[in-house]
């Protein structure tokens, strides 16, 4: 298994240029061709019903303008392959809305490289729902940049986040390229710490001791496919986001590697979960498969 296709998102935002550095990246690493695609995005519908007259009259330049703002991305794009020499590149251009049109055109794809929102931009709100609905129901795997990251990427220290999910599992399959490259990878899980007599008592215990078999297990599969990886069993009384943000910067993590959204999307919206965690507050790039 490797990386053939890399789709990047591509937009005007000043994290743009980020994630296209990190998605050549990858695509010479891997001898990958490469897709920048840039959806127009829809015109925003009037506030006021009276002002659906004047969207009438102004629609189509509306469009225009969103059309040439995206062509603008597009060859931009084509700019930097051809400065990086890569061979095998394009650029697409689409007039739709932008969740859907990435989350299908990454149908194509082995990998599709995006950005983590950055809250003190206008349309913040915008950019994380899209990425929200990317991860859902794109059925690709979704490398996520920190909007703060600049430069290429390292590859030498992992961490995948374990949770004996269907989603965690998905998440290390599609990180096989990236992780048989690596010269440590950490397999983690943590517990949350309850009550006086810790987690090694009644139920709880029994429960991680069966966790960690399943995980002993896992780490026999990746080392079938190549990964040799080190199991980690921890105990935490902080939220399991913030547990593995804090490992990934004790151990110096180049990318964490977990399953977006394993319970249902609205219990994180109400009461938090580690992909609403990560998204909120990584510091490195996380690779994140639904």
């Amino acid at each position: 298994m490797t990386y053939r296709t890399v789709m990047v998102a591509l937009d005007a935002s000043p994290a743009c240029a980020a994630r296209v550095e990190v998605a050549i990246g990858l695509a010479k690493d891997f001898d990958a061709h490469l897709i920048g695609l840039a959806p127009t995005g829809l015109v925003d519908p009037p506030s006021e019903p009276e002002a659906a007259a004047v969207l009438v009259e102004y629609g189509p330049s509306a469009w225009a303008m969103l059309m040439e703002a995206a062509e603008s991305a597009a060859s931009d794009f084509r700019k930097r392959c051809v400065a990086a020499r890569l061979t095998s590149f394009e650029a697409v251009a689409e007039q739709a809305a932008v969740a859907p049109c990435i989350a299908e055109r990454a149908h194509c794809a082995d990998l599709l490289v995006m950005s983590q929102p950055d809250p003190d931009r206008p349309g913040h709100r915008q950019d994380r729902s899209v990425l929200e609905q990317v991860l859902m129901h794109s059925a690709r795997p979704v490398l996520v940049v920190p909007y703060t990251h600049q430069g290429p990427l390292r590859w030498q220290q992992m961490l995948i986040g374990w949770d004996d999910s269907r989603e965690s599992v998905r998440a290390m399959t599609d990180a096989l390229p990236l992780l048989r490259r690596a010269q440590k990878v950490l397999l983690a899980t943590w517990h949350r710490a309850q009550g006086d007599a810790g987690l090694y008592l009644g139920q709880q215990g029994r429960d991680q001791e069966r966790s960690m078999q399943r995980m002993h297990s896992m780490r026999q599969w990746l080392a079938f496919q190549g990964v040799e990886a080190q199991p980690q069993d921890w105990v935490t009384p902080l939220p399991i986001g913030e547990a593995m943000l804090s490992a990934a910067a004790d151990l110096s993590t180049d990318l964490i590697v977990m399953g977006a959204y394993s319970h249902p999307r609205w219990t994180e919206m109400l009461f938090g979960g580690a992909s609403s965690t990560l998204l909120d507050a990584m510091t490195v790039p996380v690779l994140m498969s639904h």
